[in-house]
């Protein structure tokens, strides 16, 4: 059974708890949708199951942050739901084969979770001409490291390099789950807007993701309403999950949340009805 609560117990400083403890946030501005405020419900990634609880908690729409992972929460909004492409119902448009056809220069390269300094000139490179205004803006060299390196699970580096000059053009930060790959974050130069970076680190995933014999690539959360986000819904095979269950996402056009005074569980009952893996202490 979960657990939340509000605050530690001196306990907890020299043992960790038998089960995940739930945490929500304090209210604040929603990055997505204008007037809204945000909520997250979330818990530690620690221990020597900690790959089994994100795996778990991934696909009941979680996502993980270095060491915690949260899912939305909010008291009077279900607008973020989470993503992934089903691998064996996609099949890319004619806009993103040719997506594909103008990157054929790029060469991919996947390594361990650590922080390059190219890596953050291109991240800084990429915030201040895309989001000079968003919540990540004033991250430093250490902070990036720590968003790369902290991670308790199996986590690669996706790199992508122009194969004539060497220079590094894209990065994505991907866990791998037992039943797909999961982009953490993904940046890359502004300088190639015709190339749809964006677009295609995705469908590179796609085809990692293949190629490993893995079902699905998580996106991350798709907001209907925010520009920001809708560039998800343009991939075949697309899922959300919605009431305790992924379904598949027919017409993004036609998408309509059904909002009502009772249509977020309270969080108590959210987090009765969170399934945890069934993992005991491992053998010495």
């Amino acid at each position: 059974m979960a657990i939340i609560c509000e605050t530690g117990t001196d306990s907890m400083r020299h043992s960790l708890p038998l089960t995940p403890q739930f945490y929500v946030t304090a209210p604040q501005p929603c990055p997505y949708l204008e007037g809204r405020m945000e909520r997250k419900l979330f818990t530690a990634l620690q221990g020597e199951n900690a790959a089994e609880l994100n795996d778990s908690l991934s696909a009941q729409g979680f996502r993980r942050s270095q060491n915690v992972l949260y899912r939305p929460s909010c008291a009077d909004c279900a607008a973020c739901l989470s993503a992934r492409i089903d691998v064996s119902a996609f099949a890319p448009s004619r806009s993103q084969k040719r997506t594909i056809k103008r990157n054929e220069g790029l060469n991919r390269r996947a390594t361990s979770p650590w922080a390059t300094e190219d890596q953050y000139a291109l991240f800084r490179k990429y915030l201040d001409s895309r989001h000079a205004d968003g919540g990540m803006a004033d991250m430093d060299v250490f902070e990036f490291a720590a968003m790369i390196e902290e991670t308790p699970i199996r986590s690669r580096v996706i790199e992508y390099h122009d194969i004539e000059s060497g220079e590094l053009i894209g990065v994505c930060l991907t866990d791998v789950l037992g039943d797909g790959v999961s982009m953490v974050y993904s940046f890359y130069t502004p300088d190639r807007p015709r190339a749809s970076l964006g677009n295609y680190i995705i469908l590179d995933h796609v085809e990692i993701a293949r190629a490993a014999g893995l079902p699905y690539v998580y996106l991350g959360y798709w907001v209907p309403g925010s520009q920001k986000m809708g560039y998800k819904a343009n991939f075949a095979g697309l899922e959300v999950y919605m009431g305790g269950a992924w379904q598949k996402l027919k017409d993004p056009e036609t998408f309509e949340l059904k909002q009502h005074p009772l249509s977020n569980d309270p969080i108590a009952e959210q987090v009765a009805n969170i399934s945890l893996p069934d993992v005991g202490p491992r053998s010495r």
